[in-house]
């Protein structure tokens, strides 16, 4: 049988004293016997929990449940024989009493042992006068770490006896002792913390229980639960639930996204219980995982207090024993060794500080935390920095209800006044979990820049040396926590979770490009200048630390004509509201009101309620615009549950199945695996004969199967390393990893030209105690570049994102005495006495680099001399023993910067400093004779000037604008699949489902999302919000370009998209074409996304398709067709005879309407050929492209047509700019080291070009 959704209930649970024991106490009572009441014993007395009847009884009926496996709670039921009075006067029959045992049946994975004493946690105490009920909540932990919730009531009923007046046995009873009250309390458990609607539900039950008879209660109980039972949960998102249990409506809000929890607490509560620093110092002390009590005279806050806490720390998760209220009986726990959070009653505060020691004790009535060993409270606090940005949003947090009210009238109906009160708790929780994921995005900022994703490393050492010094303390503890590792393995697991988004979203431009980078981690000097480095590292300051050997540095391009991004100034948080700059766009949320519950929940009447629920959710999808498709979502969504729980599985797989198309996120996997794999071979049938179920079954189990697969690589994803000093010999494949997880470089070209410096003249092994020394050097040097702090005078002559990467000593120079610095684009003279500033030259301007000697008395001092453009005298300066090093790294810069002029490609300058740093690393380490000649090995870029000619070609210098490399964070290049330009964005495809953003200004990234696990084939622009990518999964995923997340799907097609197209049909409507590899073309109702027509032709590979002149063109690799738009081929055109062979195949075409003409390209041959779409039999011109192989791309930017392919020469990547009037070749350009692969346009004033995975960059080109 299929798994049933779990529903709001999972049991509900009556507890209280037995009857006999009521009994005995109550004559005890009457007979002046008893004034003081012991605490009874509370018991179970009942237990329900769906499914309550089967369909066979004919009468309850299925329920939101899991069909659960049941076991058996054995109580004691004493039965007495003789007549006793119930409490509402009845008389029962009486009988001798005897012990029988009543078998009350409970869910399996449901542990009930220890529930009277959590209901009951003060003991179970009769009363002689009635007390006001009173309400707390539970939260029960499986050994696997999955949570329960229970929300408890508990009310009194007072216990009376037929005996209450008159005479018994010639005694009088004491009348004014007559009444006597006893405690009960009912606890609803649910597996989702709904706690303020489950609160509400026990509010309604209980008018219902006032008046009820005593035979009647266990029966009203009953009635209720199953009740609740028929709720269906709300899927994550903007619909909510509500349903009407009398006096009440009862709202069951939805979580926000899939990976976040439902909050239905009062989330401000810890900000009324404590000060702001005492509420920071309780937060650090869960960071830290210490051994945590909460103490309150009232249960309820114990459990509301704590649940507040841990939601400030989403997307982080307590991972330790966690329970927040302790019975009497239970408080040798907090004798447990590990770290803990737990709750206990404040009248044990005395007892638990005296007796268990290393205890934080948190008194919630005080507003107090203190140590069980000092009343003070010493341990680490959260960092400064972030600690005065979160009290400055928080001192703006209105708390107080009663001020929204002061303009209000009075409301006459309970149920407005409740929505009212709602409505602002939203708004305040949301304003609360901003400012608390702001914290913990401040506190764990940068964390990425630090993990090494393809050997899961951390590196703790180098992420804390970026600390504040009087923040150690905190981050050391930390770092070894639960907590922070199941933090880490999400970020390495590269999970798009609250946290990411706002770490990304509050970057600056160019933090978030330093983040993608691959160098040696520097910190700019317009930061070290605030007041040194050691203060400059605040959260919303701090770069990402790593060299910026960042997408482009356009801020300080030559001569192209880019947009530059300046970078932002960091403004102060001290005066700002709650949301300052964490606001992100409200979703409207909607709420599905649930038909009333039928009156005698027989079997019939729940169908009924069950079809009733299905029209109205049928009559919401019809009434709501296809526009709203994450509405529409949850509507299918909840659709989809009713029909599973009342057996109408091809109705619900085919609710499921549309989520594809309004929102993949909430697809509940799980569920429609259990569904599929408990259909009847009858219903099985069915589905085979329709279309929509039958992809789903069909993608399911290829999920299944892709998932069996995964599960042997799970281990992997668990596991988080840090970063060690290796303890052996390393061979070079070794030392690349252990280079690659330092974090020092990860380019491999780069670390096999370090093995082959740091092994020169010896075996090619590395031994531990070399790497030690060569790692020491590399941070001491880093280390030392972080202390230079300049002074303004100085800094006013560089640029604010420059950074000082290598100091000399003192030396003299030909322009006085001082230290020489570099920094990524200049060389200065820092002069001694007073700091001043003498340029020596920016890299470009150099024109000769050589060692030299300068005079001194007798003898000749080795010195370097630089000749620079411009200035007749040389710059010299007495170097000594530092020459040969200065005079690699100066030559490598040089070089680096004239490649980087010359092919408008700013990594070979980061690159040529990273060569540069670790030349410096490689002396220092050796020290020996050879060491320069070691360090010579990684002098990249001046090895490639000497060996191989550096000049561009005149015209592809002048038409080059711009590069940029998606593949910078990576280890080694990867192929640009596919490009797309849509307004102010640019869209990189490169593999496996990557697909990057580009802001077209500054071609800076802004966003990284993965679409599947495949290739991506084609990308288009459907409409202002939506691009379509075409994957060879056979899914074209639809990523909304406002949002920025892929949470659409379009299933139909069998094999890999290959094609995407847009048209306007005769009705004016657009339309969309997809196509795949087998033939197969779907026409697109682009609002409703549903297919209008869907045809197939013959051919072999179809590629690509597009729409002209009520025709559509298909290319395929044998022939391009005509086709109607009915299907049938009008005309096909083959290869050219010069073209035909066996590898000879169509790659490309390009349609020129109001020239009638097409032109085509092939992968094997260096021609295009130019057709008349009228006459299609054969050619009519062929365009020769010089120096060419191959071509794979073409696209059409004003008059002239730009093809992409592969050159003979040396210089493989070649783009050809043909003139469409005379079928000429305009330009050939050699932007790439390896075949253009994609082509966009972005508005016609430039074109982008995408090359292989031997090269894997986007050239950027100007149009004429």
């Amino acid at each position: 049988m299929a798994e049933l959704p779990s529903g709001l209930l999972e049991a509900c649970v009556v507890i209280g004293a037995s009857s006999d024991k009521l009994r005995y106490a109550y004559q005890l009572y009457q007979q002046s016997e008893l004034t003081d009441f012991p605490p009874l014993e509370a018991e179970i007395l009942q237990v329900h929990a769906p499914p309550f009847v089967s369909k066979e009884t004919n009468s309850i009926g299925p329920a939101f449940s899991r069909v659960q496996r049941r076991r058996s709670f054995i109580k004691k039921k004493r039965r007495d024989r003789h007549v006793e009075a119930l409490p509402n006067g009845e008389a029962s029959n009486r009988s001798d009493t005897s012990s029988v045992t009543e078998d009350i049946s409970v869910p399996k994975d449901l542990d009930l042992i220890a529930l009277p004493q959590l209901c009951f946690p003060g003991g179970l105490q009769l009363a002689s006068e009635h007390k006001e009920d009173s309400y707390h909540f539970l939260v029960f932990t499986d050994l696997f770490g999955n949570r329960t919730h229970g929300v408890v009531v508990k009310y009194y009923r007072h216990v009376q006896s037929s005996r209450e007046s008159g005479v018994q046995n010639g005694h009088r009873w004491n009348s004014s002792k007559s009444r006597l009250y006893a405690p009960f309390a009912v606890c609803i458990i649910s597996k989702f913390p709904y706690y303020n609607a489950l609160r509400d539900c026990l509010s309604c039950l209980l008018v219902q229980l006032r008046p009820a008879r005593q035979a009647d209660i266990e029966e009203t109980i009953k009635e209720f639960s199953a009740k609740l039972s028929l709720v269906p949960l709300p899927p994550p998102g903007q619909l909510h639930v509500s349903f009407n249990l009398r006096p009440l409506q009862v709202v069951l809000p939805s979580r926000e996204d899939q990976d976040r929890p439902v909050i239905d607490i009062d989330m401000h509560l810890p900000f009324l219980c404590f000060s702001h620093t005492t509420l920071l110092q309780v937060l650090s002390c869960l960071l830290q995982e210490q051994r945590l009590v909460f103490f309150s005279t009232d249960w309820a806050k114990l459990t509301l207090v704590a649940e507040s806490l841990l939601l400030y720390l989403q997307p982080l998760s307590w991972q330790q024993p966690y329970v927040p209220v302790l019975s009497r009986g239970m408080l040798d726990f907090l004798m447990a060794p590990t770290a803990f959070l737990m709750g206990c009653h404040i009248s044990h505060f005395e007892e638990v500080a005296a007796e268990t020691e290393e205890l934080i004790l948190v008194n919630i009535d005080d507003g107090i935390i203190q140590s069980s060993w000092s009343e003070t409270f010493d341990l680490p606090t959260i960092p400064l920095s972030a600690a005065e940005s979160f009290m400055s949003r928080a001192e703006c947090l209105q708390l107080h209800y009663d001020l929204e009210l002061c303009h209000l009238g009075a409301c006459t109906d309970a149920n407005v006044l409740r929505s009212q009160r709602r409505d602002w708790q939203t708004r305040l929780n949301t304003q609360i979990q901003n400012i608390t994921l702001e914290l913990v995005v401040n506190i764990f900022r940068g964390v990425q820049d630090f993990l090494n994703h393809e050997h899961r490393v951390f590196n703790s050492e180098e992420f804390l040396r970026t600390r504040e010094p009087a923040d150690q303390s905190f981050y050391k503890k930390v770092l070894d926590t639960h907590i922070f590792h199941s933090f880490l393995r999400d970020r390495l697991n590269r999970k798009w979770d609250t946290f990411s988004r706002m770490e990304q979203n509050t970057r600056e431009h160019v933090h978030r490009n330093r983040a993608m980078t691959a160098s040696p981690r520097r910190p700019l000097m317009s930061d070290l200048s605030k007041s040194g480095y050691r203060s400059y590292a605040s959260p919303n300051d701090r770069l990402s630390k790593k060299l910026g050997a960042s997408l482009p540095n356009l801020e300080h391009s030559t001569n192209d004509s880019v947009i530059a991004v300046s970078p932002n100034r960091p403004t102060s948080l001290r005066k700002m509201t709650p949301d300052t700059g964490l606001k992100f766009p409200q979703k409207v949320v909607k709420v599905f009101r649930l038909p009333d519950f039928p009156p005698p929940l027989a079997y019939h009447y729940v169908q009924n309620y069950y079809s009733d629920m299905v029209a109205s959710l049928a009559k919401a999808i019809n009434t709501t615009p296809p526009q709203e498709s994450a509405l529409l979502a949850r509507y299918h969504y909840l659709r989809g549950l009713v029909n599973t729980v009342s057996n109408k599985r091809l109705d619900a797989l085919e609710d499921f199945q549309s989520l594809y198309k309004t929102d993949s996120d909430i697809f509940p996997s799980q569920m429609v695996k259990s569904l599929v794999d408990s259909l009847p071979e009858a219903e099985r049938l069915q589905a085979d004969r329709r279309p929509e179920i039958k992809r789903l079954i069909s993608r399911v189990k290829r999920d299944q199967e892709r998932e069996r697969a995964h599960h042997t690589h799970e281990h992997e994803e668990a596991a988080v390393k840090r970063f060690q000093l290796p303890k052996k010999y390393m061979q070079l494949e070794e030392f690349v990893k252990c280079i690659q997880e330092s974090g020092i470089v990860k380019d491999q070209g780069t670390i096999h030209r370090l093995f082959d410096a740091l092994t020169v003249g010896q075996q090619k092994q590395i031994g531990p105690e070399l790497f030690r020394v060569f790692y020491t050097i590399w941070k001491e040097t880093e280390a030392e570049a972080q202390e230079v702090c300049l002074p303004a005078a100085v800094l006013e002559n560089i640029e604010p994102s420059e950074c000082v990467f290598k100091l000399s000593s003192s030396v003299k120079t030909s322009r006085g005495v001082g230290k020489i610095a570099m920094t990524q684009r200049r060389l200065f003279l820092l002069t001694d006495g007073r700091p001043g500033y003498v340029e020596v030259a920016q890299y470009r301007d150099l024109e000769e680099v050589k060692v030299s000697s300068a005079p001194f008395l007798l003898l000749r001092i080795p010195s370097l001399k630089l000749r620079v453009r411009g200035r007749k005298e040389a710059f010299e300066a007495n170097l000594k023993t530092e020459t040969e090093l200065w005079n690699l790294m100066v030559k490598e810069m040089w070089a680096g910067r004239n490649m980087a002029d010359q092919h408008k490609d700013p990594q070979y300058m980061q690159q040529a400093l990273t060569n540069a740093l670790l030349m410096d690393a490689v002396v220092g380490s050796l020290q020996s004779s050879k060491a320069i000649y070691a360090a010579s090995k990684l002098a990249h870029f001046d090895r490639i000037k000497l060996e191989v000619p550096m000049m561009v070609p005149k015209t592809t210098a002048e038409t080059l604008k711009h590069k940029i490399n998606p593949s910078l964070e990576l280890t080694a290049p990867q192929a640009v699949d596919v490009l797309l330009y849509t307004p102010g964005q640019l869209w990189v495809s490169v593999g496996g489902g990557k697909v990057m953003v580009f802001d077209a200004s500054s071609w800076c990234l802004t966003n990284t999302c993965h679409v599947g696990n495949a290739r991506v084939n084609c990308m288009l622009g459907v409409d202002k919000d939506q691009v379509w990518m075409g994957s060879e999964d056979s899914v074209i995923y639809i990523i909304s370009m406002l949002a920025m997340v892929c949470n659409r799907q379009l299933t139909e097609h069998r094999a890999e998209v290959t094609g995407l197209a847009t048209d306007i049909d005769k009705y004016g409507q657009r339309v969309a074409y997809s196509c795949s590899a087998e033939g197969s073309i779907m026409v697109w109702d682009v609002p409703t996304l549903q297919v209008k027509k869907h045809f197939r032709l013959s051919c072999d590979r179809l590629q690509s398709v597009s729409g002209c002149n009520g025709m559509l063109w298909c290319c395929s690799r044998e022939n391009i067709m005509e086709v109607w738009k009915s299907g049938s081929v009008k005309h096909r055109l083959s290869l050219p005879e010069q073209q035909r062979g066996s590898v000879a195949t169509f790659s490309s075409m390009l349609l020129l309407p109001e020239r009638e003409e097409l032109w085509s390209v092939c992968a094997d041959s260096g021609e295009v050929c130019v057709w008349h779409m009228k006459d299609a039999s054969k050619p009519f011109h062929r365009v020769a492209l010089p120096d060419c192989t191959g071509c794979f791309c073409a696209i059409r930017v004003k008059n002239q047509v730009w093809v992409g392919g592969v050159g003979r020469s040396s210089v493989k990547g070649k783009i050809y700019i043909l003139d469409t009037e005379h079928y000429q070749v305009l330009k050939e350009l050699q932007g790439h080291n390896d075949k253009v692969t994609a082509l966009c346009s972005a508005e016609d004033r430039y074109v982008l070009s995408g090359a292989g995975k031997h090269d894997g960059k986007i050239a950027i080109w100007k149009v004429e």
